[in-house]
């Protein structure tokens, strides 16, 4: 806790001599001070070895290290700085390492096999949530993906009698947030009507509710209410049917379930929440996935919360746990508006995550309780061109001591941030889905709808257009891309992972994705649970 005051006097005196506000810069002599002032900070760094009450993890769906570089710059600009100086809450946790996040059969994976190793400590292969390699793709039979299935650190913190929470700005049934939870061959089985008729595992939101160890799951806050309810009820903030074939009305079954349970779906009803009035709260904000945080206030019908409020709320119900507690804080929308190709959405939502990473720290207190942020994987985003210090990060480049943007070999201007494919190709392309329209991603317009722009054709482009500043700072801007495709893709190189608290000092290096549940587990005592993934060999043992 001391190195820790230290570190945040550094910082601010640091600030002061960088300038977030805009100021003259600092002498030679004030950076080769501040340096010095950062060594000597660390030399006081002692790792924390006991045992951690709580454990925090954060995922940044898709935050790659140049998602949090562009997130940093944006912020520290939104505060009125020149951003570069800037640091986003985690980063100034004390120990980092990075994650390398191919899965069992995937060079460029995607967040089920990452999620899964994450919290299981076993990598697996593509859309499978916490079951292990040996389980097909889709395997519809419940018994083969039982004896496959591996523990997460989730199903560990309430075997021993903690408390847990799940939360995310996704479907709470989207492959992240599932992962902790549930078992299944096939990510998108969400509901039970997205599984075929022959399959007798059951779908994730059944999981969640029907989850049983020692009460249950505390805490459920995100989207998805349509996996949820009956086909024969009608979603309250939409008019829309529910989406499940089997009559059940899982909202119900919480309550019932549960004792001082409460399901909510609206702002109103989550701040009337008490915690310490409720031990177990389900609450499903939208029909899908909540609203990225750069419309989330102007645009939800209902209203609902952050992620920093449901992070907040979901810690205050579970601190009540003399045990401790395990809590997963997803935000999700970073990878959904990176598919989309605008880096606006990304990155704003990326502050709202530093946000929650920052009200949490503010909660709980380091010496028992250990902070993870780091991301399932990465995205096609670039930061690119020679840009002076201060230029605008979602800006046309413009160099040092130059008064026009620069240009490229066409005499044509280009921005900063770019992805190496997706929608942002500049030709003509069409939108697919309710309330679409014609799009020339060369305009800038986007439709902001659930899952963003995500176009099917394209015509060849004539070439780039001629942009604008106040064209590519808008926040319905995409990006150019050079390959077109109708959703970018993620990305392969290794991600972050921050830490603080007990146990945090084992993240380092360079590490393969699944140590990160191993650390979890040492820190919570689990290291040596026979029960535990690894435990028996179940390579063949019960097969495809």
């Amino acid at each position: 806790m001391q190195f820790l005051k230290r570190l945040s006097v550094a910082v601010v005196c640091f600030i002061l001599i960088t300038g977030i506000v805009q100021s003259a810069e600092p002498t030679p002599e004030a950076w080769f001070k501040a340096g010095r002032q950062a060594v000597i900070d660390a030399k006081h760094l002692n790792p924390n070895k006991r045992h951690a009450k709580n454990v925090i993890l954060f995922i940044g769906d898709g935050m790659g290290v140049s998602t949090i570089t562009a997130a940093r710059i944006y912020d520290g600009q939104q505060k009125g700085g020149h951003g570069e100086e800037n640091s986003l809450s985690f980063e100034k946790l004390p120990y980092l390492a990075l994650s390398k996040t191919y899965s069992v059969d995937q060079q460029t994976p995607d967040s089920a096999p990452t999620m899964t190793a994450i919290v299981t400590g076993v990598k697996t292969i593509g859309d499978s949530i916490s079951v292990n390699q040996y389980v097909s793709h889709s395997e519809p039979d419940a018994s083969k993906v039982d004896a496959n299935k591996l523990k997460t650190i989730l199903e560990q913190a309430k075997e021993h009698g903690l408390s847990a929470g799940v939360v995310s700005t996704a479907r709470i049934t989207h492959a992240t947030p599932a992962a902790t939870y549930a078992h299944t061959a096939n990510r998108n089985w969400e509901g039970d009507s997205d599984k075929p008729d022959n399959a007798t595992v059951a779908d994730i939101a059944a999981q969640l509710v029907d989850f049983n160890i020692n009460g249950g799951i505390d805490v459920a806050l995100g989207g998805g209410r349509t996996r949820f309810i009956p086909k024969t009820a009608t979603d309250p903030e939409y008019g829309v049917a529910g989406k499940r074939k089997d009559s059940r009305d899982l909202t119900i079954e919480w309550t019932t379930k549960h004792s001082n349970a409460r399901y909510v779906w609206n702002k109103i009803q989550f701040d009337a929440i008490d915690p310490e009035t409720t031990d177990h709260l389900l609450g499903l904000f939208e029909s899908s996935h909540v609203h990225y945080e750069a419309d989330r206030v102007a645009h939800d019908k209902a209203g609902e919360p952050s992620l920093t409020e449901m992070t907040t709320k979901a810690i205050d119900i579970l601190k009540k746990n003399h045990n401790g507690y395990f809590l997963m804080v997803e935000g999700g929308r970073i990878d959904h508006a990176h598919h989309a190709g605008n880096a606006y959405r990304a990155l704003t939502d990326t502050r709202q995550l530093a946000a929650a990473v920052q009200a949490a720290m503010d909660k709980t207190n380091p010496k028992d309780t250990l902070i993870i942020v780091t991301a399932d994987h990465s995205h096609v985003f670039t930061i690119g061109g020679y840009p002076q210090r201060g230029n605008p990060i979602l800006g046309l480049t413009q160099g040092v001591g130059a008064k026009t943007p620069d240009l490229d070999k066409l005499g044509l201007p280009y921005t900063t941030l770019n992805y190496a494919n997706g929608p942002g190709y500049t030709g003509a392309s069409n939108l697919q889905g309710a309330g679409s329209k014609s799009l020339n991603t060369a305009t800038g317009s986007w439709s902001s709808g659930s899952e963003g722009h995500n176009p099917s054709e394209f015509s060849p482009a004539a070439g780039r257009p001629s942009l604008t500043n106040p064209q590519v700072r808008g926040p319905d801007y995409l990006q150019e891309a050079i390959i077109p495709l109708g959703s970018e893709t993620h990305a392969a190189e290794d991600v972050a992972i921050f830490a603080g608290g007990p146990k945090a000092h084992l993240f380092h290096g360079i590490m393969e994705q699944n140590v990160i549940y191993h650390v979890m587990a040492e820190a919570l005592g689990f290291a040596d649970d026979d029960s535990a993934n690894g435990h028996e060999d179940k390579s063949g043992k019960h097969g495809k």
